[in-house]
């Protein structure tokens, strides 16, 4: 690329990687967490922004201003027009409608969330971390958030969502989940399977069965669950994780065939990685990820929340007016593999 080119946060990290002064800045900051290059390979299409959410909180948004300075002779340039994807916002395609996501306080469910109300949505925000969920609302001033924290695998919290929502649910997103620890069935704890069971499959159960009847009585409505590429095979996570997400992938399908005829689409994202950030439990399984790590080396890119939200908006509204019963791998080609 062309030395004079200036560097971003938006610019993507493969461009910095090949600019002679960005290279040294990157590759210096790698060398500061003790991280070799070779583990950008998979997210080089994403801008350098996204390094903050892949940190879980660990890198601030003041290194990456520093880094930008830094390329660029000290200042930060305005951004321009480039080649990577940037979403856009189609204004009044959820106008009158009345939308639930849960884990809106960070990741997809935040984008998902923020895409729906600056599209026109009335979005009752749910998360457990009430004061995320609280700046999140903060953050879209002009939108028609409502906060509701809680943790939804709870049928009281399931039933302040439904209560929340005001009588008219268009749409809701089951995207809250949590990681498992990689361990292989013999090695799975009873803590990790019940506690990924009940916040990856239970809580979507409870919050749907609720807001189903609601959508049966108006002859409408859309579920987009948030499945996993580890619910279309068996090398991309542990036990738990992969069942919950394999269960998720049944129950979508199920419902979809049994309220298609009532007006209702039910459909699934299956995601690939994802620059989220969400952690995953403190101790993790040797075995497991010795055994997986070669498999998911073979991702062939990382997503942001942002471009997942494209996937699960699309599925919400009227543009998926002829999809039901679909898991829509949004995975950058893993499962093609």
């Amino acid at each position: 690329m062309s030395e004079n080119k200036a560097l971003t946060a938006n610019s993507p990290i493969g461009e910095w990687l090949a600019h002679p002064v960005g290279g040294g800045l990157v590759r210096g900051l790698l060398a500061q967490s003790g991280a070799a290059e070779e583990t950008l390979a998979p997210i080089k299409g994403l801008p350098l922004q996204q390094l903050m959410a892949l940190s879980q909180g660990q890198l601030p948004q003041s290194v990456v201003d520093d880094l930008v300075r830094s390329a660029n002779g000290g200042v930060i340039p305005e951004e321009t027009e480039s080649g990577a994807w940037a979403e856009r916002v189609t204004p009044g395609r959820f106008a009158g409608k009345t939308a639930i996501v849960t884990g809106a306080a960070s990741g997809i469910g935040r984008a998902t969330a923020s895409r729906i109300a600056r599209e026109g949505g009335r979005v009752v925000a749910t998360d457990v971390s009430a004061a995320k969920l609280e700046e999140f609302a903060a953050s879209l001033p002009d939108a028609d958030v409502v906060a509701v924290a809680g943790d939804i695998t709870r049928q009281d919290v399931v039933d302040q969502i439904v209560a929340a929502a005001g009588g008219r649910i268009d749409a809701l997103a089951n995207v809250a989940g949590i990681n498992d620890d990689f361990s292989p069935l013999a090695e799975t704890s009873d803590e990790i399977w019940d506690k990924v069971m009940a916040v990856n499959l239970n809580g979507p159960f409870k919050l749907t069965r609720a807001v189903l009847p609601v959508m049966v009585a108006a002859g409408r409505g859309a579920v987009v669950n948030v499945a996993s590429e580890a619910g279309l095979r068996g090398n991309a996570s542990g036990n738990a994780y992969t069942t919950s997400k394999h269960a998720v992938v049944g129950m979508t399908k199920s419902a979809a065939f049994m309220y298609g005829p009532a007006g209702i689409r039910i459909n699934a994202v299956a995601p690939g990685g994802v620059a989220t950030g969400i952690p995953f439990p403190p101790h993790v399984s040797e075995a497991g990820q010795a055994r997986l790590q070669p498999f998911q080396a073979q991702i062939p890119t990382v997503a942001t929340a942002e471009q997942l939200a494209a996937s699960i908006t699309f599925l919400l509204s009227d543009d998926g007016v002829n999809v039901n019963g679909v898991i829509l791998a949004s995975d950058g080609g893993w499962s093609a593999q």
